[in-house]
C-alpha cells in the first residue's frame, strides 16, 4: 500500500503533467512536474514514483536523472512504443490487427512501397511527430522518390478507408488487474484531436474487442499504469493505429464524465493505491482549444467545465478544453449549442459533427 503522501514526479511538466497534480490533490499524492527543459537535476527521494506524460524526451542531466530513478514505472516500455518500428513489430508479434506496414530502409522505393501498399502511402517518422506532424504521403502517380530525410527513420503504412476514428483508454495495476473505459469516437483536423464523445450505445458491441487487444497489450508489458490505444474502425472491426503509453487527449472527457478520471487512475496505478472501475456519469463531449483565446463565457454554460492549460496561445497549439456533461443526450446537444457562438466559426463544423453523433444514438 503507497504511503498517504507518496510522491510522483512527472517527467514534462505540460498540461498532462499538470491534470496528474490536480488529480493527485484529493488522495494527499503530492505530484511534481519537471520541465523537459529544466536545467536542474531534482532531488527526488528514493521512495518516491516517476512517470512521464511523454514518449521521447532530450537526453539532458535532468531527464536522466527521472529516467534513471529505480522507481520509474514502466522504464522498460518507453523505447519499445517511442519507435514506431518496435512498435508495430509489437503489435504484429501478439497477431493484433493494424495497418499494412513496413520499414522505410536503404532498399525501398517508391514504386515498392506502392507496390506492397497500394496506391496511398503514409510515411511516419519512427519517433516524435503527432498532431498531424512527422507525416509525409506519397501517392500514385505524383510521388516518384521517398525523400531522403525519411530513409531510416520512418515506417510506411498503407492508407485506410475507415469508418471513424476511436480511442480506448484502460489502466492495469501491479497485480495484473485492468479497467477500461468506454471506447470514446474522435474528430481530427488537420492532424489534431478536436472533439470526442463518450460513451456511445452504438459503441458497445466493439467494447469487447477493444478491451481484448489493449488488454494483450498491457499484458505482455506488464505494464503500470494508463494507456490509450488509438484505432481506426473499418466496419466491425478495430485496426490498432497508435498506442501511447501515458494519459492521453482522447481521455480527457474522463474528468467531468467518470467518478475516477484518467488522471486519477493513472497515479493509483502508479503509488499502488487500489484501481476503481470507471463509472460513467452520462454523456460527455469534449472540445480542445487549439489556438484560441479564452472566453469567460464558456463557464456561463452549466453543463460545461473548462481546463485551461495557462499556457501562450499559438496557432496550432493546444490551451485548453472543455468537457460538456448531461445524463440526457440532449442536454449535451443543447450545451453544445450555447458553445457554438462563443467559439470562433471554423468550430461550428466540430460543433455539427459532435450533435450529429449524438443525434445518430438517439433514433
Amino acid at each position: 500500500m503507497a504511503n498517504a503522501n507518496h510522491q510522483v514526479w512527472v517527467l514534462g511538466a505540460g498540461q498532462l503533467g499538470a491534470m496528474m497534480r490536480h488529480a493527485g490533490m484529493p488522495l494527499a499524492i503530492e505530484v511534481y512536474p519537471v520541465p523537459l527543459d529544466s536545467d536542474t537535476i531534482p532531488a527526488v527521494p528514493p521512495n518516491a514514483v516517476v512517470t512521464p506524460e511523454i514518449e521521447h524526451w532530450p537526453q539532458t542531466p535532468a531527464n536522466q536523472a527521472l529516467a534513471n530513478h529505480p522507481n520509474f514505472m514502466n522504464a522498460h516500455v518507453f523505447d519499445r512504443l517511442a519507435d514506431r518500428l518496435t512498435q508495430k513489430q509489437l503489435i504484429d508479434h501478439l497477431n493484433l490487427a493494424t495497418a499494412p506496414w513496413c520499414n522505410v530502409t536503404t532498399e525501398s522505393t517508391a514504386d515498392n512501397l506502392f507496390a506492397l501498399l497500394g496506391d496511398r502511402v503514409l510515411l511516419k517518422r519512427r519517433r516524435g511527430g503527432y498532431d498531424g506532424r512527422g507525416q509525409h504521403w506519397l501517392k500514385q502517380p505524383h510521388a516518384t522518390t521517398i525523400p531522403d530525410a525519411w530513409i531510416g527513420e520512418g515506417i510506411a503504412e498503407a492508407a485506410i478507408d475507415f469508418n471513424e476514428e476511436l480511442s480506448l483508454v484502460g489502466v492495469r495495476d501491479r497485480n495484473g488487474q485492468h479497467y477500461f473505459y468506454p471506447l470514446t469516437l474522435n474528430l481530427h483536423t488537420d492532424g489534431i484531436l478536436t472533439a470526442s464523445l463518450a460513451p456511445l450505445a452504438r459503441l458497445t458491441p466493439l467494447q469487447a474487442q477493444a478491451e481484448c487487444m489493449l488488454g494483450a497489450l498491457l499484458d505482455e508489458l506488464d505494464y503500470i499504469g494508463v494507456m490509450a490505444m488509438e484505432c481506426f474502425r473499418v466496419g466491425d472491426k478495430l485496426l490498432i493505429n497508435e498506442l501511447a503509453p501515458r494519459v492521453h487527449n482522447s481521455g480527457h472527457w474522463t474528468q467531468a464524465g467518470t467518478a475516477c478520471s484518467q488522471f486519477e487512475s493513472h497515479l493509483r496505478a502508479v503509488t499502488g493505491l487500489p484501481l476503481a472501475p470507471p463509472k460513467t456519469r452520462g454523456l460527455t463531449a469534449m472540445v480542445n482549444l487549439v489556438g484560441i483565446d479564452r472566453n469567460n463565457q464558456w463557464l456561463a454554460i452549466p453543463e460545461a467545465a473548462l481546463y485551461w492549460y495557462g499556457k501562450e496561445v499559438r496557432p496550432g497549439r493546444k490551451v485548453g478544453h472543455i468537457n460538456l456533461c448531461g445524463t440526457d443526450p440532449e442536454q449535451v446537444s443543447k450545451a453544445l449549442e450555447d458553445l457554438k457562438p462563443l467559439l470562433p466559426e471554423h468550430y461550428d463544423a466540430i460543433i455539427q459533427w459532435a450533435q450529429t453523433q449524438i443525434a445518430a444514438g438517439r433514433q
